[in-house]
């Protein structure tokens, strides 16, 4: 078969089983087995396909068509402005999750040598995307989960930052080194009950413990807001990603512990996602 047909096909699959995006995630799975990018892909309708590509993509979207994300197939996903390793371990980078970078390099401007922490790393995605736009900054990541520090110090090392960071495995309870000027967090604030509703992609695949906020969705927040009011420096920013109906829970547990509202940031669906603080 050549391309066009096997993409048809594929194409096909994920629409009956309702898959979103069926054609561009074909795409990207045919172009991930074949060595090639989405250009070609396109570029190349005709072209005939070796047999061993074809079992291994049908084997993708077998894989697909149950819900798994295309990032866990394809190892990778681009967040910021690179490409992250990415497995079953760490949370799918997420586009709203960016603002938190683009928040943070609003506030550092004409700023130097500043100590950045990230609670609860994953693949390192958001520490290492500003480790990456400002080279006079350090940084550490801290998570609960060991093989999500692996994936976070594999990030590092193929992004060049290793000799500007640090990673720990630790609960953030127990988390005492240092002192900080930024620290940033996108913790877990789903509520226990509401796990088995969400997208197939995200209750099926994606690591529970990165998602899982507890009974009312503020049981980590509520952990890593206390924790941050020690680690961080008088006067440092601390930057939060909250789900869209938390915001004025948050503010109000934020302010409890010494924290002065700066903003709260919406993100690209209009929803409530970072609230950004100051220590006082």
């Amino acid at each position: 078969m050549n391309i066009e047909n096997t993409l048809n096909t594929a194409i096909k699959t994920l629409t009956q089983f309702n898959i979103p995006n069926a054609n561009l995630d074909s795409e990207i799975l045919l172009a991930k087995i074949i060595g090639k990018d989405r250009n070609y892909i396109i570029l190349n309708p005709k072209e005939n396909l070796d047999q061993k590509y074809f079992f291994k993509f049908s084997n993708l979207i077998e894989r697909r068509k149950k819900g798994e994300p295309v990032a866990y197939l394809t190892k990778k996903k681009e967040f910021w402005k690179n490409d992250f390793y990415i497995d079953q371990n760490v949370l799918v980078p997420r586009p709203d999750t960016e603002l938190i970078v683009e928040e943070v390099l609003k506030f550092s401007k004409k700023k130097f040598k500043l100590q950045i922490l990230d609670i609860g790393t994953g693949s390192g995605c958001i520490l290492l995307s500003l480790l990456k736009e400002i080279p006079s900054f350090y940084g550490t990541g801290i998570d609960i989960s060991k093989k999500s520090i692996n994936v976070s110090k594999y990030n590092a090392k193929m992004l060049n930052l290793t000799n500007r960071v640090k990673f720990y495995n630790s609960d953030v309870d127990k988390f005492k080194i240092g002192k900080y000027d930024i620290i940033v967090s996108n913790p877990p604030y789903i509520e226990l009950l509401k796990l088995k509703y969400l997208d197939k992609d995200l209750c099926k695949f994606e690591p529970k413990i990165a998602l899982n906020g507890g009974i009312d969705g503020f049981s980590v927040i509520e952990k890593v807001v206390h924790r941050t009011s020690f680690l961080i420096k008088k006067n440092g920013k601390f930057f939060l990603e909250i789900g869209y109906n938390q915001k004025n829970k948050v503010k109000e547990i934020l302010t409890k512990k010494g924290f002065y509202i700066n903003k709260v940031v919406k993100d690209y669906g209009n929803n409530y996602r970072c609230i950004i603080s100051t220590k006082i």
